[in-house]
């Protein structure tokens, strides 16, 4: 429960963080908005662990014996690419207004559950059950991004790429654990 509930967490960085990014834009955000993009960001987050899980099924005899070494390394890799990328300042995160249209927030949804696809495909090879999982990190995804909102009206870009490097601290943890358990 408390590997789940730390996953969820960290894998809830990205959509946190664009959602700050969302709420410190120029122009007052509503509580609708705060919706919609927990809404996006938290089914998406929920679906994307379930169809890597699925997907995963098809190749799991192919690399059984290898299974913690190749969570390991997508845990490490998407925690890595969190980190990268919080050194960086993208483009629609200079631009926050542009972040409520129902096409740009479907391309972040996508793009920041990329990982929980990852993980998805971890779960099974771990041979992990996916439902409980997936609705706890849809559920945290949600909350995550709707405060984010809130947070981002009251504190800007102040903390938003320290907050994707603590999500990507979280996920290489957890890709330890994963390789140390499994040896």
């Amino acid at each position: 429960m408390l590997s789940v509930a730390a996953l969820a967490v960290g894998l809830a960085m990205d959509a946190f963080a664009a959602a700050i990014a969302a709420g410190a834009g120029g122009r007052r955000r509503r509580r609708t908005d705060a919706l919609k993009i927990g809404l996006y960001f938290g089914t998406f987050q929920g679906v994307m662990p379930v169809l890597g899980w699925l997907a995963a099924g098809r190749f799991r005899s192919v690399i059984a014996g290898v299974d913690h070494w190749v969570a390991f390394g997508l845990l490490a890799f998407i925690g890595g690419k969190m980190i990268w990328e919080s050194r960086r300042l993208q483009e629609d995160r200079r631009r926050p207004d542009c972040l409520v249209g129902h096409a740009a927030l479907l391309f972040l949804a996508v793009a920041t559950s990329i990982d929980a696809l990852a993980v998805g495909i971890s779960f099974r090879l771990l041979g992990n059950a996916i439902l409980y999982p997936a609705l706890i990190i849809g559920a945290v995804a949600f909350c995550f991004s709707f405060l984010g909102i809130q947070l981002g009206r009251c504190l800007g870009h102040i903390f938003e790429d320290r907050i994707e490097v603590a999500g990507g601290l979280v996920l290489i943890g957890i890709g330890v654990k994963v390789l140390v358990s499994g040896l």
